[in-house]
């Protein structure tokens, strides 16, 4: 076996504090390195780390710990792996670095970074600057739409070296502009809502000495920065949903919510990356023996989850993590040992004793819900279970597992709760308009002994003409009799038809010419009203009714006569069902029936008004549920012929009668959902 000899050693490690938040630190080589090694900065709220992996590397200190305390580092740590050398350093406050190679030292430049509370909670590091006069500032900012559907977020700097900090927060990301000032006309807020891109509005303010950026987005999305020259662009874009990552239980880049870190490296063995994530995380990491492999992975400032994450689909790797404790193993492998797990679960729910458990229902029938576990589609007992009922106490008696009993358990307590109840009221208006008018004459010859004029301003049966009687020792022939046509209801209640008698003409052996005019205009308006309310649980169908029963006679097969009776009722029938945002549906049902008039053979007639609906009403709401208008409108004229249609005169041999009758139905639904002590348990 022939042995790896490193090309280069580590001679020397030097600290100094320099002005300026400075400080220095000198790798001294044995020779020239190729390229500057390549450094893992690692912050989080217990310890600051800076790792640099120094390949075909050999350490020749002499001692693995160096105690340093100065400039913020506060120790090494040499770490030898086969040609592979590790130099972390502890620091004592999160630092930036800069790595060079002058000749054979390494100068590794370390700067301050101070920590600045965010809306989120979390901790930003923000890099610490000497002071210099604020001279730099923003020149424009600007939005548009990219090819894709992205936010281009465009600032215009006054100068190319104004630094630049971003990072995201919840579903905003920040932009802080380091010691520049805002003009005036550029603190402002943009709604671009409109330009149908993930970003929303664009925020910009002044923040202490910094102009601060906040572009607040919606939905799943993306983000990167570059600047070219004095131009700043900020790319925010649309990702769509990826369903592993679903099934895995991240929902899109808002699911990875752990500390960032930066990793860089290049053909790395995968157990050292997943080392310095349990280094970075103080989370315990059990790596399988199959887990082998090299990675080279960049990545800057994510967090530890996501380049878990992204580290383990790389490599068809896979996780299970119970507390604080993860395995990582290959997905097969998982796979295997998840169906183990499974089948062991399984033969211990064959061999586990069974229990005997009752179960007293509050508000469920006892044969309802012991319907509901032995029904063999959907088992809700393990296949040793059993479930017996006592109807006279409402027990339930459940033979099972502790497993599946303490899972009955749950289930009962979800189930058996007190029905919503709800009160319906509906109204059921119906308003009445008659108008009716009637006009008639009367026209005869009277002969009277003791004639004269004679005017007559009375209601009917006030003369002898009016009522059709004869005054003592005279004669009248009624040549015309067609008088207004009676009324009933309110005019006949007041006599009938208003008339005036005339007598025009006196001859002189006594006789009168006579002339009878009667008239009746009633005008009347009614409104009934019928209220029926009623109260009934959720989806639970209710009837109230109110009415009469009608008896008819009907032929039988024999030839013998029945009685049957016919409902004339005031009806509502309604099933409510109460939605989760307190809203009702409901299934509607409303009758008004009435006696009408009767038929030839002396049989009544039933006045029918139904309405079959389902509306959604909210809760205290009410719903016109539906409208009938009706109008009856009629002209009726009796004449002599002939001498009725003489102008003016023909009105004598004439009567007209005119009516006119308006009704409208309206049904008017309250829905209340009650609220009591039990169903606010």
């Amino acid at each position: 076996m022939v042995s790896f000899q490193p090309a280069a050693t580590i001679e020397d490690i030097s600290v100094s504090a320099a002005q300026g938040n400075l400080t220095m630190v000198k790798v001294t080589m044995n020779q020239p390195l190729t390229a500057a090694p390549v450094g893992i900065s690692l912050s989080n709220s217990d310890s600051a780390r800076i790792y640099f992996d120094f390949l075909n590397t050999s350490n020749a200190l002499g001692k693995n710990i160096l105690k340093i305390d100065e400039g913020g580092v506060r120790s090494f740590n040499i770490v030898q792996v086969g040609g592979r050398t590790r130099l972390v350093m502890n620091l004592s406050r999160p630092m930036n670095y800069v790595a060079a190679i002058e000749d054979k030292v390494v100068l590794i430049t370390l700067r301050n970074v101070v920590a600045e509370p965010t809306a989120s909670g979390a901790t930003h590091f923000a890099e610490v600057k000497p002071d210099r006069p604020q001279l730099l500032s923003l020149r424009d900012v600007e939005f548009r739409r990219g090819a894709d559907g992205e936010g281009l977020v465009q600032v215009d700097l006054s100068d190319a070296g104004i630094g630049i900090d971003v990072r995201q927060q919840g579903k905003n990301v920040v932009v802080e502009f380091i010691r520049v000032s805002l003009p005036r006309n550029l603190e402002r807020r943009l709604d671009v809502v409109d330009f149908a891109t993930p970003v929303q509005t664009i925020e910009t303010l002044t923040h202490g000495e910094n102009v601060r950026m906040v572009i607040e987005s919606k939905g799943l999305w993306e983000h990167s920065a570059y600047q070219t020259d004095t131009k700043f662009i900020l790319k925010v874009k649309p990702v769509a949903e990826d369903p592993d990552r679903l099934a895995n239980g991240k929902s899109g880049r808002g699911g990875f919510k752990g500390d960032r870190l930066s990793l860089n490296f290049q053909n790395v063995d995968v157990r050292a990356v997943l080392q310095v994530i349990a280094d970075f995380t103080g989370l315990n990491i059990i790596t399988s023996d199959t887990v082998t492999g090299n990675l080279t992975l960049r990545l800057k400032d994510v967090p530890w989850d996501q380049a878990l994450d992204i580290m383990l689909q790389a490599k068809g790797l896979g996780q299970r993590q119970v507390g604080n404790v993860i395995l990582i193993a290959p997905r097969d492998e998982i796979a295997t040992k998840e169906k183990l797990d499974l089948e062991f679960l399984q033969q211990i729910s064959d061999l586990e004793p069974i229990h005997t458990e009752s179960f007293q229902m509050s508000y469920q029938k006892a044969d309802v819900i012991r319907t509901m576990l032995a029904d063999p589609v959907q088992k809700m007992l393990s296949k040793r279970g059993s479930v017996a009922m006592d109807a006279r106490t409402n027990t339930l008696f459940v033979r099972d597992t502790p497993t599946q009993l303490e899972e009955l358990r749950k289930l009962l307590v979800k189930i058996d709760i007190p029905v919503r109840q709800v009160m319906i009221e509906a109204r059921i208006v119906e308003a009445i308009d008659t108008f009716s008018r009637n006009l008639g004459a009367r026209f005869g010859v009277q002969s009277n002994s003791a004639g004269g004029l004679g005017v007559s301003g009375t209601q009917a049966g006030s003369s002898a003409l009016a009522t059709g009687g004869t005054p003592s020792g005279s004669t009248l022939f009624n040549n015309v009799n067609m008088p207004a046509l009676g009324a009933a209801g309110a005019a006949a209640a007041l006599g009938g038809p208003f008339t005036l008698g005339l007598s025009l003409i006196k001859i002189n052996n006594g006789t009168l010419v006579n002339l009878e005019l009667s008239a009746l205009e009633t005008d009347g308006r009614g409104k009934v009203i019928a209220s029926p309310r009623i109260v009934t649980a959720d989806q639970v169908e209710a009837t109230i009714e109110q009415g009469a029963r009608i008896p008819f006679q009907q032929a039988t097969s024999s030839g013998a006569t029945s009685v049957v009776f016919r409902d004339a009722t005031l009806r509502l029938r309604v099933t409510p069902q109460i939605t989760p945002d307190n809203n009702v549906i409901m299934n509607l049902n409303v009758n008004q029936d009435s006696i009408g008039a009767l038929t030839a053979t002396g049989v009544p007639t039933i006045n029918t008004k139904q309405i079959t609906t389902q509306v959604l009403v909210e809760n205290g709401g009410t719903v016109v549920i539906g409208g009938i208008f009706s109008r009856d409108e009629n002209n009726l004229t009796n004449r002599v012929p002939l001498l009725g249609d003489i102008p003016l005169l023909g009105n004598v041999f004439r009567n007209n009668a005119r009516r006119d009758n308006k009704t409208e139905l309206l049904i008017f639904v309250t829905p209340r959902i009650l609220k009591d002590s039990l169903n606010m348990r």
